[in-house]
């Protein structure tokens, strides 16, 4: 193949590219820049897929030995199985756990609330009984004892086997007859009626007489003695009125 020539000897040209004459006298035109174009193209090309192939042989390194690929991916379904039975066998052993839990308690279940409702009853019966047997209410309070029950029952709890009185903030109420012991239930209840601030309209009337009466002193609260008027009561008065709650002035 060579370059065409004119009868000038001049290098014939076609579309400023130029011309040849193949051997077979067929006339070529060549593109120089495009030819310089698919060049860079396939050797870019070229350059790619060199970069694929070591990607791919330094990625095949890892598998190096496994002459069984078959085999290979056999042995990794097994691990993943056992991986994964090992995961359910610990799921079982939680579900049988919580399930022999809730055996235990759905047995012991009725023992539970037998004790339970025996704990309320005798509560009831301790804390109930205390103020149906009142002699304090019996003796000074105007209504009956289901009535100061219901206003009063919350302050009592059983303490060990004793009935206990407990003021608004929970302190336990501690005798005034006996110093550093825990009030019987009437002194108890006494005090609690007597910081009612509705006392009036359940303590029944108290007439200003006996050792206890006002006399001329001007003090017509039964409710509240003075010191010298307590001393002059008799043991058993100042029991009584401690028992009420009686207040007692210097």
């Amino acid at each position: 193949m060579k370059l065409k020539l004119d009868e000038n000897g001049n290098v014939v040209v076609n579309d400023g590219k130029p011309v040849y004459m193949q051997d077979d006298g067929k006339e070529i035109v060549f593109d120089a820049p495009g030819t310089l174009q698919t060049i860079s193209r396939l050797n870019g090309e070229a350059k790619s897929h060199r970069e694929r192939a070591e990607t791919a042989e330094t990625a095949l390194k890892t598998f190096e030995g496994i002459t069984d690929p078959a085999a290979a991916l056999a042995a990794l379904e097994t691990v993943k199985n056992l991986e994964d039975k090992t995961l359910v066998d610990a799921g079982e052993v939680e579900k049988v756990r919580t399930e022999a839990v809730r055996a235990v308690e759905e047995k012991y279940a009725p023992i539970v609330k037998e004790r339970d409702d025996l704990s309320e009853k005798l509560t009831a019966e301790k804390i109930g009984g205390s103020f149906a047997r009142s002699k304090f209410i019996a003796e000074k309070m105007s209504i009956p004892a289901d009535l100061v029950e219901a206003r009063f029952g919350s302050n009592f709890q059983l303490d060990g086997d004793a009935v206990t009185a407990f003021d608004r903030e929970g302190n336990k109420i501690f005798s005034a007859i006996k110093p550093g012991e825990a009030a019987g239930f009437d002194e108890a209840l006494g005090i609690l009626v007597d910081h009612y601030p509705y006392k009036d309209q359940i303590l029944k009337g108290t007439g200003a007489s006996g050792g206890g009466s006002s006399g001329g002193n001007g003090n017509t609260n039964p409710n509240t003695l003075t010191r010298e008027q307590f001393e002059t009561l008799s043991p058993q008065e100042q029991s009584e009125r401690a028992c009420a709650g009686v207040q007692i002035t210097d």
